[in-house]
């Protein structure tokens, strides 16, 4: 390798590459179909709200206010390795070339983030803000002017302070972002030369600080490990990853729910998987977030056969996963040890998945109850999501 730019190519190729390895498991059918019927429903309901929309919804501050908070996010993609603390310190004369291009892939990557709320927002500006399209123009170019100088921002801001008070940068920048974009939707010059005053001053702040002062590598290292870690974590939902293992919580607030599970060596089984599931993180922060998102689908949609489609690809999801993780675990276990039947771990399994399937759809019930609804259609979605639970335990392996 003859520079740093050879170094950022061999390691974007890589990173593009491992990427792709565990994407290709994430959207996979299953997800895709969830994803058409998510789509539509929320596009029915955005129509049909929009059609009663009152005329004095504050259209423009709120979709400044969300963008400009989307904004202010811009943590930097550096792809930086511990041993660079060492060798690439001989060449940190020439780091800032190295850093241009990552900062480039870190603008490119998290526009779209920006982008899409933008693009789904763009009927109720127009019906409810009354927006003109010249406007929304505008507002198109501020953001990607805007999303390069956060993103500017933020890494010369982590390297002038090591990291420290991050947060409380990421708020003021959210500040300013958010006058911005009123100021655009307004359409007022004078707002415009006032704000570029705060925003060129807070930048060249910043970067004053940086000279004589070295690139804080253990920073940007942690950074880089925790950003690829919860990729890694989010990819472990739905294929195996061999570069993390997951973390066991106490969780001793649920310790009342192990007394469902007599006691006795016949219902060893069910207690120890019982166990795995509420302490192990990947297992129940899983259940967790699907049986979130068919509450949330359960409330808002409000179409009553896609609520049963919706409810019922997250019962789908939950309960296949769910039997994968708990019958997966090879490693040595006590119970090996005593005389227990090869088929009580699997009829264990079963029966704990049950359980925590029947409480996903009390919660999806109670969700619906609170929406008021007197379409009795509703209702029948939380006995779908069971029996396709049932359906899914005795079908697959």
């Amino acid at each position: 390798m003859n520079s740093l730019q050879d170094v950022w190519r061999i390691r974007f190729v890589y990173y593009v590459n491992e990427l792709q390895k565990y994407l290709k498991y994430v959207f996979t059918g299953h997800l895709a179909f969830v994803f058409v019927f998510v789509i539509g429903a929320g596009g029915y309901q955005y129509s049909e709200w929009l059609k009663t929309a009152p005329s004095d919804f504050p259209a423009t501050w709120l979709m400044a206010g969300i963008l400009g908070i989307l904004l202010a996010y811009s943590p930097s993609t550096t792809l930086i390795r511990e041993p660079d603390q060492v060798y690439l310190l001989p060449l940190e004369s020439s780091l800032m070339g190295y850093m241009k291009r990552a900062l480039n892939w870190t603008f490119w990557s998290q526009i779209f983030i920006v982008i899409l709320p933008f693009i789904i927002s763009i009927p109720l500006l127009s019906q409810v803000g009354n927006v003109e399209p010249e406007i929304l123009g505008a507002v198109f170019v501020s953001m990607f002017l805007l999303k390069y100088w956060n993103v500017k921002v933020e890494f010369t801001f982590r390297w002038a302070n090591v990291g420290q008070g991050v947060w409380g940068d990421r708020a003021i920048r959210a500040i300013i972002s958010i006058l911005f974009l009123v100021a655009v939707f307004a359409m007022v010059p004078i707002y415009f030369a006032l704000l570029l005053v705060p925003i060129i001053f807070y930048y060249s702040v910043w970067a004053k600080q940086l000279k004589g002062q070295p690139f804080p590598y253990e920073h940007f290292v942690k950074l880089e490990q925790n950003r690829m870690l919860r990729f890694y974590r989010f990819a472990n939902y739905f294929t195996d990853v061999p570069h993390i293992s997951g973390s066991i919580k106490r969780r001793a607030w649920l310790d009342w729910i192990y007394r469902i599970t007599p006691y006795g060596r016949t219902s060893s089984q069910e207690f120890l998987v019982l166990r795995t599931f509420i302490r192990t993180d990947d297992t129940f922060y899983l259940w967790l977030r699907l049986t979130g998102i068919a509450t949330i689908g359960a409330i808002f949609i409000g179409i009553p056969v896609v609520v049963m489609i919706f409810v019922g690809a997250m019962a789908f999801a939950s309960a296949l996963q769910l039997k994968q993780a708990l019958s997966s675990s090879n490693e040595f276990r006590m119970d090996m040890l005593f005389p227990i039947g090869e088929k009580a771990r699997g009829l264990a399994v079963n029966k704990v998945v049950r359980i925590v399937q029947v409480v996903q759809a009390v919660i999806v019930l109670f969700a619906i109850l609170l929406t008021g609804s007197g379409d009795v259609l509703l209702y029948v979605a939380p006995v779908v999501a069971l029996v396709i639970s049932e359906m899914t335990l005795r079908m697959s392996n």
